[in-house]
């Protein structure tokens, strides 16, 4: 068989197939409720959005929500419109939440605080070290003068704020003693937001220190509607259709952890010695803020360290 006889029998058997896949698309009825992207004859993608179905109940720290009031139902609706459709964000929290959250929730259970706490952390920080325009730090998002109050230290060479464990024992004094002095755990949580004076203020002016029933700052009224928004989020992840893989997920950090009781005049050199690099040991160690840590007499510092492989 000649080549050009062969390639014009290639050509014809292709064109066949394509005429037959055509037909039977062609003919194909098209139900345009079952897609979320529908194909426009120009060829443009047209999406569909919908908003999230809210739940017949919900609570926070073992409180229920009242779901039963409208304007309770729109502030909740409001923020998981917001966060649900802030896709990005809450699938990188959810792959932080398979590493950090082994971290937080012993702590919160070890200080008697409940676990929905993790997520007032997620609305804080989304899980990450950042820094707010007014100053505020870490996870927990405390301002400098406030961390020392709860026992963190706070200088130029170490800065708690950003070591997960402790900032999170720290965020754990604050609640208890926010609990004590309100009686109720949502009230604690926006107290976060707001400060204790702030919000006992409010609450002796409107005369109770119901969340639901008070009028506070546009930032603290859509407090716990964001913490419960992602609540939802994270825990009813895959109802809601936000989805991150299994093996996509961050595991926690395997580190073996060494005792320093005497000073570290350069900490680079001193991971390079150690096996490791400075880059290393900042990563794994967030509240070193100098190239130098100075250790005080009877002060001893626990140091993370990659862990060795076998």
């Amino acid at each position: 068989m000649s080549r050009k006889k062969s390639q014009t029998i290639i050509f014809i058997t292709g064109f066949l197939i394509a005429l037959i896949s055509l037909s039977i698309f062609s003919f194909r009825e098209i139900d345009t409720t079952e897609e979320t992207v529908q194909i426009k004859p120009d060829g443009r993608l047209q999406y569909k959005w919908y908003a999230p179905e809210l739940p017949a109940s919900l609570s926070f720290a073992g409180e229920k929500v009242p779901l039963h009031r409208p304007e309770i139902r729109e502030q909740l609706d409001r923020e998981l419109l917001y966060n649900y459709y802030n896709q990005y964000s809450t699938i990188y929290i959810l792959k932080l939440a398979n590493r950090y959250f082994p971290v937080i929730e012993p702590i919160l259970k070890a200080n008697g605080i409940p676990e929905d706490f993790k997520y007032l952390c997620v609305a804080e920080s989304a899980l990450q070290n950042q820094i707010s325009r007014v100053g505020a730090v870490g996870f927990w998002q405390f301002m400098p003068a406030t961390a020392p109050e709860y026992g963190l230290e706070v200088n130029e060479e170490v800065d708690e704020r950003y070591h997960v464990a402790k900032s999170t024992e720290a965020a754990c004094k604050y609640f208890k003693k926010a609990f004590d002095r309100f009686g109720n755990w949502t009230a604690a949580a926006a107290s976060y937001n707001m400060g204790m004076g702030g919000y006992n203020s409010q609450a002796g002016f409107q005369q109770t220190s119901d969340y639901y029933n008070l009028l506070l700052p546009e930032e603290t009224m859509r407090y716990i509607f964001r913490i419960l928004a992602l609540k939802m989020l994270v825990k009813d992840a895959k109802h809601l259709r936000v989805i991150a893989h299994k093996a996509d997920l961050y595991q926690p950090y395997k580190t073996t952890v060494v005792t320093v009781n005497s000073s570290i005049p350069d900490l680079a050199q001193s991971a390079i010695d150690r096996g490791t690099n400075y880059r290393s040991l900042t990563q794994l160690n967030p509240r070193l803020r100098s190239r130098k840590l100075t250790v005080k007499p009877g002060k001893t510092y626990q140091i993370e360290l990659p862990a060795l492989k076998n």
